[in-house]
């Protein structure tokens, strides 16, 4: 197996396409448990490591945040947690300190497990995941388009991740996680909801319990729909069990080792009521400062 190591991101770039059989690798926290367990062994590896453009975050003059695709989980925690604040609290519960110091969103997306934490923000905050190629240059992917399958996502061969393009939060945002202990763990199923109060719309994100990450489409409208936008009221106790239920509606989980489809579907239907009902305090806090 070769070792190629670029140490420009056009020298990358390159190097994928002169070998569309090696695996990139920058944290390698998903990598080298592949390698480790002799699950893959790829005819290459291309370390990204030494391209400092991928290390990086910025604002763009819109707002936007551009995300380097190897920006660590830990820094994400640190210092976008006001910005991304659903980012953050994935972030968070991803492994252990020594892996959120490693790896990044860019290698979360490259693995493309059901199972990834970051990804139910990713598709309820519609996020754009920004690839590159030598030949065709730089395109971007909506992220409720990136994932194909288990495992399998929409790049081409010759792609490289270099950026995740995010807009900051437009209101509220949580996160949440199940799994089979506290920490370093595998999500048996997760959640993400976010409010964008002006617009009056919501997004809610699934994972860990469809072949894919996958939005929830009839909740988001149903629970736009039924939200008191226009004055200080609580959150309807029904709204939120309804909007529960619509979540759990919208997957299509699997009996495995780490719990059954029936499971997964109760657990969503209880962390969707409950995100809700904090990403709605939250917003009545705000509102009540103002």
């Amino acid at each position: 197996m070769d070792f190629l190591r670029p140490a420009t991101w056009a020298e990358a770039l390159a190097a994928r396409a002169e070998r569309p059989d090696a695996v990139p690798i920058a944290g390698g926290t998903d990598v080298m448990v592949e390698l480790n367990f002799d699950r893959h062994r790829p005819g290459a590896l291309i370390d990204l490591n030494r391209i400092p453009a991928l290390h990086r975050w910025s604002r763009d003059a819109d707002g936007t945040i551009r995300l380097g695709a190897s920006v660590p989980y830990a820094r994400i925690i640190d210092e976008l947690r006001a910005d991304l604040p659903g980012l953050a609290m994935a972030s968070r519960t991803v492994g252990s300190p020594q892996i959120r110091n490693r790896g990044g969103v860019g290698g979360n997306l490259g693995a493309a497990s059901p199972a990834g934490d970051t990804h139910p923000v990713l598709v309820a905050t519609e996020a754009v995941i920004e690839v590159e190629s030598a030949a065709r240059g730089v395109r971007t992917i909506p992220a409720t388009e990136f994932y194909l399958g288990v495992k399998r996502n929409a790049m081409e061969k010759d792609e490289l991740i270099k950026a995740v393009l995010l807009a900051p939060k437009k209101g509220p945002q949580q996160f949440s996680k199940i799994g089979t202990r506290n920490a370093m763990v595998i999500a048996v199923c997760s959640f993400a909801v976010a409010l964008d109060v002006g617009a009056r719309k919501v997004g809610a994100g699934i994972g860990s319990a469809a072949p894919t990450p996958r939005r929830a489409f009839e909740a988001e409208l149903y629970v736009a729909d039924e939200l008191p936008w226009d004055g200080r009221g609580d959150l309807d106790p029904r709204v939120a069990k309804r909007f529960g239920e619509l979540v759990s509606a919208a997957a299509a989980p699997i009996d495995d080792v780490r719990g059954t489809a029936a499971y997964r579907r109760h657990a969503l239907s209880v962390m969707a009521r409950r995100t809700l009902t904090w990403a709605w305090r939250e917003h009545q806090s705000s509102e009540e400062l103002i």
